[in-house]
């Protein structure tokens, strides 16, 4: 199982890398990070949450963010209707609502868990509109991402054996034929 750990570890710290690259992200912009361990674990989704798992994905991921001045969104299960633990910083800087609620491993999930124990002043909000994001394990960021959502192609395709997928965000192209646009 070490190997397993190293590996997710691995997989996760090479992925969140890559998007970061890819995403030119500026300070205080936020990462939505959807996440079954139950998956990575090569298990249904739901059925075997695991907390060894959410502690090497989140070792691997917050300090890679903060390091770049960004802010972490852990996206719930859908038990929680899919809510999203962050920090209180960036609840207030986007003006979110709280919700009154604890993750835990079968409800909310392991890695939403881990962030909660871990973060500095976490609360849950129920939605917010992230910059970029991470799916593993097929849990379905988009509902947490600006419009308008562009692939981003991760180095790995897997974090364990769950499916891995990310995006960026760009601002809306308006205007027509005649605008002109900065991508």
């Amino acid at each position: 199982m070490e190997d397993l750990y190293e590996q997710v570890k691995n997989h996760t710290a090479s992925a969140v890398s890559h998007l970061l690259q890819e995403a030119d992200l500026e300070a205080g912009d936020i990462v939505v990070v959807g996440c079954s361990t139950s998956e990575v674990m090569g298990e249904k989704i739901g059925t075997a949450s695991n907390e060894e798992v959410a502690e090497a994905i989140f070792t691997a991921l917050f300090p890679l963010v903060k390091k770049h001045n960004l802010y972490l969104a852990l996206q719930c299960c859908e038990h929680l209707n899919r809510a999203l633990v962050i920090e209180e910083a960036c609840q207030k800087a986007c003006d979110l609502d709280r919700v009154s609620v604890i993750p835990s491993p079968k409800a909310g999930g392991s890695l939403p868990r881990k962030g909660f124990d871990s973060m500095d002043k976490p609360v849950v909000v129920e939605s917010i509109q992230a910059h970029a994001g991470i799916d593993i394990g097929d849990t379905f960021i988009g509902m947490h991402l600006k419009p308008v959502a562009v692939p981003v192609r991760p180095p790995v395709d897997t974090v364990g054996k769950a499916h891995l997928t990310m995006a960026r965000t760009r601002p809306k192209l308006i205007g027509g034929e005649r605008a002109v646009y900065r991508i």
